[in-house]
């Protein structure tokens, strides 16, 4: 097994962890994020890495396409639709995100309508070809655009996902007569119903083509320029690795990179620990995501807007991201109340406590402030941070609300606690699930510092801090599989099922799915895992129900309808047997089982912990004289009760009143109410 580097660029911190394939350790760090040049600090985080050659790996998680779309920061667009269509991106949807404000304007798509073209071409809803493609028409059309100086194509022709003849045709046309120009089709980004999201991800594909790839050069030109050797994966929006050339060609797929590192590490928890059903808790500088893993499972949705109504919906991990982190900045809103959040400081200026600049009191301020955190022991004492500056920059707030400073700082910790509550009950309560049933698992530099208050608040029972929490997604990026979605639409309904028609359409998917895996050099260990989405006839949201087997037979389609209502009524409360059911889409995944660290069983615990000190922490309660302990002084069967602090070099763990601490076999902290 090669080495490999994970590396997760954050807003405020860039992770990294290395893998050595010899002495099977495991080292973490981490470094400023350059927010202007995130490459600087992947390089400098480099330089403690010797000796990388092209057999080693490096996988990425970037933040570079999300980025991309939220400042609109992408290419000139062409787009390409079956005549009368080229509305479509603009009409959108007939839902608005405030139905009494007058003021209110929906979302411009990714491109221009003077940059939208009409071809006189036209299949039916089978897929048969109605009025043939005009090629003299596309030839003609394709100097039209390279006069316009587009700088990539997005084609999009009514039910192409039924098929793709006329989008394929036209895409080598248009590549004929401008050659090198980036072309996206819908049947390759989106092969799914729906005009307009499927117009809207075919779109936003071609947006991205050209910065990604541009990115990609530099970043691979610096590394080599820097001494850096080493075969780059990066990271999707699916958790699964792809290669470089895979990503530039398809990187819509990158749109949620960053944050999968911590569900996929949640999910290689969840079958080292045998806790089936995790939701994550990731609390960074900038921002805290939140995910399930259940039954061992995460969960993969579409349904993801850049905007309200600008949909992309590649499968990506359901991730809800709200803007709190330590880099949090408190402020009061023109009501006199105190706020947190969603503006951070970021790595620049930063936290007050940085001293890079910052004034403005953030979270890890307020932490600082109520002795939640070591001034001396950021980053295992690698960054010294500012205890009178934290105190000025929240004391400034406290003044404006009459209050004591310690006081402020509590209130500041309580809010963005809120906050993130409400992140949690998105994940869980919203999609019908109990807190009660669940671990929260405590990630990113701020999220051990938060989750036993938050377990009290979610009424969720308990917790589980993993090691190196701080560097918990960039973990995740070193213990994930290359993986391929692959979706289409095929509807038919449960009277009039063909069973021949739905193997061939899933055959294809499969074989679409692999091809692209061996393509990429992923040839070994490949699992492929089928199933569809489905709906009660007449209704409007699917249900997705695992198909395992590889053709439907009578026996495999009697015990889908089965399951089909089975499931309805666990979901939903009811299911309406004997009932016509609709399948709508095709789903499969293809993964290549790569190599994985070996996990190190912890030494037993000696005798009872010896704290290294105390110190003065503020509680709910009150401020209370609490123990320090050093995490790496555990053993495991290790056992605790708080209140305590326990510290390690990216994080620190706040133990509340009369919980529980236990380390597992795998250096884990469990922690019980």
């Amino acid at each position: 097994m090669q080495n490999i580097v994970g590396i997760d660029i954050g807003g405020t911190f860039t992770d990294f962890v290395f893998y050595l394939r010899q002495s099977k350790k495991i080292e973490f760090w981490k470094e400023l994020t350059t927010p202007n040049d995130p490459v600087a600090a992947v390089i400098e985080g480099l330089k403690r890495v010797h000796h990388l050659t092209l057999a080693d790996k490096i996988r990425l998680g970037t933040t570079i396409a999300t980025n991309a779309l939220v400042t609109r920061q992408g290419a000139k667009v062409g787009y390409v639709t079956t005549k009368g269509f080229r509305d479509i991106p603009f009409i959108q949807r007939g839902d608005r995100r405030s139905h009494y404000d007058i003021s209110w304007i929906k979302a411009k798509p990714f491109v221009e309508r003077r940059y939208c073209y009409e071809l006189n071409e036209r299949l039916s809803a089978k897929g048969d070809v109605v009025v043939a493609l005009d090629e003299a028409e596309v030839r003609e059309l394709a100097r039209t655009i390279r006069t316009e100086s587009i700088e990539a194509v997005a084609i999009c022709f009514l039910f192409s996902y039924m098929n793709p003849l006329h989008e394929i045709r036209t895409r080598k046309i248009i590549a004929e007569e401008i050659p090198g120009i980036p072309i996206s089709i819908s049947y390759d980004v989106l092969a799914k119903w729906k005009e307009y999201e499927r117009a809207s991800t075919t779109i936003a594909d071609a947006f991205l083509k050209p910065v990604i790839t541009h990115h990609f050069n530099r970043v691979q030109d610096r590394l080599a320029a820097a001494g850096v050797a080493g075969t780059i994966g990066i990271i999707k929006s699916n958790g699964g690795e792809a290669t470089m050339a895979n990503a530039a060609a398809n990187p819509v797929q990158l749109a949620l990179s960053g944050p999968t590192g911590t569900v996929v590490a949640t999910r290689a928890l969840a079958r080292l620990t045998g806790i089936q059903n995790l939701v994550t808790f990731d609390m960074g500088g900038t921002s805290t995501d939140c995910s399930t893993v259940v039954g061992g499972r995460e969960h993969i949705t579409t349904g993801f807007e850049i905007e309200w109504g600008i949909p992309i919906q590649i499968p990506m991990l359901d991730i809800h991201t709200i803007g709190a982190g330590g880099g949090s900045i408190a402020w009061i809103d023109k009501g006199g109340m105190l706020r947190v959040g969603p503006q951070s400081a970021g790595s620049v200026p930063g936290p007050a406590c940085y001293g890079r600049g910052g004034s403005e009191p953030t979270v890890t301020d307020a932490n600082l402030v109520g002795g939640r955190l070591n001034p001396n022991y950021f980053l295992g004492g690698r960054m010294a941070l500012d205890a009178d500056a934290a105190i000025a920059a929240v004391g400034r707030v406290a003044e404006s609300l009459k209050m004591p400073v310690d006081q402020t700082a509590l209130a500041i910790i309580q809010i963005a606690n809120n906050n993130m509550l409400g992140a949690l009950r998105a994940v869980l309560l919203q999609r019908g699930f109990d807190p009660r049933d669940f671990t929260l698992v405590a990630a990113g530099g701020a999220g051990p510092v938060h989750t036993c208050e938050l377990m009290r608040l979610a009424s969720i029972p308990s917790s589980l801090v993993p090691n190196s929490p701080g560097q918990f997604s960039a973990f995740g990026f070193i213990v994930t599989d290359a993986r391929v979605d692959k979706h289409r639409t095929a509807p038919q309904t449960s009277k009039a099922f063909n069973a021949e028609r739905a193997t061939v359409a899933m055959k294809e998917l499969v074989d679409s799915a692999t091809l692209e895996l061996k393509a990429q050099g992923y040839s070994d260990n490949i699992e492929v895992y089928r199933s569809l989405e489905a709906r009660y006839l007449g209704q409007n949201h699917e249900l997705e129900v695992l198909f395992p087997s590889d053709e439907f037979t009578d026996g495999t389609i009697s015990d889908l309808w089965r399951r089909f209502h089975e499931e309805h009524k666990a979901r939903f409360g009811f299911n309406i047997p004997g009932e016509t059911i609709e399948t709508v889409t095709l789903k499969v995944v293809a993964v290549s089982l790569l190599k994985k660290p070996e996990v190190r069983i912890l030494p037993a615990q000696v005798g009872t912990p010896e704290p290294g000190g105390t110190r003065r922490v503020l509680f709910e309660e009150a401020w209370l004289e609490v123990p320090i302990y050093n995490r790496e002084s555990f053993g495991q069967g290790c056992r605790i009760t708080g209140p305590a602090i326990i510290e390690e070099e990216a994080s620190a763990t706040v133990l509340c009143s009369g919980q529980q601490l236990t380390v597992d076999p795998f250096g884990n902290l469990l922690i019980s109410a």
